[in-house]
């Protein structure tokens, strides 16, 4: 019964994406593609929420549903990573027509091709772990 808070925001994140067309591969290329609008739409509202949000825990003092204190590390402020780490991401993004959370999505949504897609982005993950403490942070 714990896992039943994490399945039903599952399904009603697969809905949302499905509904506002975040999942559709000419979506993504039109955005990709400065053609339209609607994907900066809805990265722009997830990311105004997300700041939202994170205003909002630090200002409450919120607990986590173990009753921890929720905490937010500082980041280095290191520009090379995160052009380089964003332009793997986005030309991945790109080329599959999908980020992380629409893959999954995808799937579920009948699209098994997509499986090709998420086991490439969890060995890029993986290699990524395995070398990171090699790579210049």
């Amino acid at each position: 019964m714990k896992a039943l808070k994490f399945i039903l925001a599952g399904i009603l994140f697969g809905i949302i994406m499905t509904k506002s067309e975040a999942i559709s591969w000419f979506r993504i290329q039109e955005m990709f593609r400065f053609q339209s609008f609607h994907m900066y739409g809805i990265i722009g509202t997830a990311v105004t929420l997300g700041v939202i949000a994170v205003f909002l825990i630090k200002k409450l003092k919120l607990k986590s549903s173990e009753g921890q204190q929720i905490t937010f590390q500082n980041k280095e402020k290191t520009f090379y990573r995160y052009i380089i780490g964003g332009t793997i991401f986005g030309l991945g993004w790109a080329l599959t027509g999908a980020c992380p959370g629409p893959m999954f999505v995808n799937v579920g949504y009948g699209y098994l091709a997509m499986l090709i897609v998420i086991i490439g982005a969890l060995a890029g993950t993986y290699i990524y772990g395995i070398i990171k403490d090699k790579l210049p942070h």
